[in-house]
C-alpha cells in the first residue's frame, strides 16, 4: 500500500482483512533510529494487523530521528527535553486519528509498539488517553510521569493491556528504572505482563516471540 501524505512520515503494511476495518499496530522507534528499524518485525506479525511504522519528527545530525532531545550537560548530566516529548505525544495522538481515518482502520483496536524512546512515548500516549488505546508492547523503556497528561491517574485504565520487557544488562536504560513499571501500572489498574531477558539494550528472539504470543488473543 502506498503511504498517504500525513503529518508524520511512515511505512505501512496493509492488513489481510478486506471485509471490515482491520486492527492496527503503530510502531515507534528509538532515539537516533528511523521508521525502517521496527518495521522489520512486520512480516512476522499477525496478517490481520495493519502495521504502520512512524518516523519521529525531530531530525538528528548526521542521520536518524528522535521523539525529543536528550541533552548532556556537565552540571545536570543527561536530561530529556520533556516539552519536546509532550509535543511528540500530541503529534502521535493526532497522527493515530489521521491514519485511522485515511486508511480505514478500527479505532477500537489500536496497539502501540515502542522501543526505548518510542516506548517512553507509547506509555505517555496510552496512560494519557487510555480510552484511545487497546494494547501496548513496551520494549526497553520506562515510564516518565513528567510527560503524561496532567490528571491521568483519575482516568479509567482498566481496559488497557500492556506487555513490558527489559534487558537484564541494559547499559542505556537501567533495569531499575523499568522495574518500577509493575507497581506504577498496578496502582492504575492496568492489565500487564512484565518480563526481563538476559540481554542489553535490544530485543532478543525470545523477547520477540514472547510479545508475539501475548498479542495473539489481544488484537
Amino acid at each position: 500500500m502506498t503511504t498517504a501524505p500525513l503529518s508524520l512520515e511512515h511505512l505501512i503494511r496493509p492488513s489481510s482483512l478486506v471485509e471490515r476495518k482491520p486492527p492496527v499496530m503503530f510502531m515507534f522507534h528509538g532515539y537516533g533510529s528511523n521508521e525502517e528499524d521496527l518495521f522489520s518485525f512486520a512480516s512476522e506479525l499477525q496478517e490481520e494487523l495493519c502495521i504502520i511504522s512512524v518516523r519521529a519528527p525531530y531530525t538528528m545530525e548526521p542521520f536518524g530521528y528522535a521523539w525529543y532531545a536528550i541533552n548532556f550537560d556537565a552540571e545536570k548530566g543527561k536530561w530529556s527535553d520533556d516539552e519536546q516529548a509532550i509535543e511528540s505525544r500530541e503529534k502521535i495522538v493526532h497522527f493515530i486519528k489521521e491514519a485511522c481515518t485515511t486508511y480505514g482502520l478500527d479505532e477500537d483496536r489500536i496497539t502501540l509498539l515502542g522501543f526505548s524512546q518510542g516506548t517512553i512515548l507509547s506509555y505517555a500516549v496510552s496512560l494519557s488517553y487510555p480510552e484511545k488505546i487497546k494494547n501496548v508492547v513496551a520494549l526497553s523503556g520506562y515510564i516518565n510521569e513528567g510527560i503524561i497528561l496532567k490528571g491521568f491517574a483519575e482516568k479509567d485504565h482498566k481496559h488497557l493491556n500492556i506487555y513490558a520487557s527489559h534487558g537484564q544488562v541494559d547499559q542505556v536504560i537501567p533495569p531499575e528504572w523499568a522495574q518500577k513499571i509493575p507497581a506504577f501500572l498496578t496502582r492504575l489498574g492496568v492489565s500487564y505482563v512484565y518480563e526481563e531477558f538476559p540481554v542489553g539494550h535490544g530485543v532478543s528472539p525470545q523477547n520477540f516471540y514472547a510479545f508475539k504470543k501475548w498479542l495473539e488473543n489481544k488484537i
